[in-house]
């Protein structure tokens, strides 16, 4: 049996900033889609005390077939807001996207930028008490990508925890207070955001070097 996963203990307590790393492979999304309850763990049991926002690889959940004003009454119900609490703050989503007339065109019309800006931008206004960031801002152009980091950085509080999946490491030491390395489904480290992003950098550097020795 091949596990997404395999005897991963990990807490996250709201103050917490945890960056999530890992090769192409590793469980990270499998674990995020688990903390957010879009499937349910095999084995063990997940706990998660307060509201949850998901902001995974582009905006999974929006419907491309609807524009991007319905998806964003879509995504904001989903996310357990009233329509009157998306209304009011409808204009403030949108402007952080910089969409223009493009919110009211269907989303299948979108490039991945413009579907990344959307969804974070909805995420990020929720104001959830735990938000997951899966790869959403390893796209788009760099400008809105200093602009999300602001909001993100803006959104760290005692009262929120924050997970955030990426493979840019200057900003994971940036952002985050806390960092998780998965290898193969298991937790390999998790620790003080340099030491970890180190170590891991360290093993990667090493595995270039034996495939290297590989092919001579």
């Amino acid at each position: 049996m091949i596990r997404a996963l395999d005897n991963v203990n990990l807490d996250v307590e709201y103050g917490q900033v945890l960056g999530v790393i890992g090769t192409n492979g590793a469980g990270k999304s499998s674990m995020m889609r688990v903390i957010a309850g879009i499937i349910p763990p095999s084995q063990g049991r997940i706990e998660v005390f307060g509201s949850v926002s998901t902001l995974l690889a582009l905006g999974v959940g929006f419907n491309p077939s609807m524009s991007g004003r319905d998806n964003v009454f879509l995504g904001g119900l989903a996310a357990g807001m009233s329509r009157d609490e998306i209304e009011s703050h409808f204009q403030e989503i949108a402007d952080f996207s910089e969409l223009g007339e493009a919110i009211d065109a269907p989303m299948r019309t979108y490039s991945s930028g413009m579907f990344s800006r959307l969804a974070f931008s909805v995420a990020a206004t929720v104001r959830p008490d735990i938000l997951i960031v899966d790869e959403a801002l390893s796209t788009g152009d760099a400008q809105f990508k200093e602009k999300s980091l602001n909001r993100i950085k803006e959104l760290r509080s005692d009262d929120r925890a924050l997970i955030l999946v990426s493979h840019a490491m200057a900003t994971l030491r940036d952002v985050c207070n806390d960092v998780a390395w998965l290898h193969k489904g298991t937790l390999v480290q998790r620790g003080a955001p340099d030491a970890t992003i180190d170590a891991y950098q360290e093993f990667l550097q090493v595995g270039k070097s034996a495939a290297i020795d590989e092919d001579v």
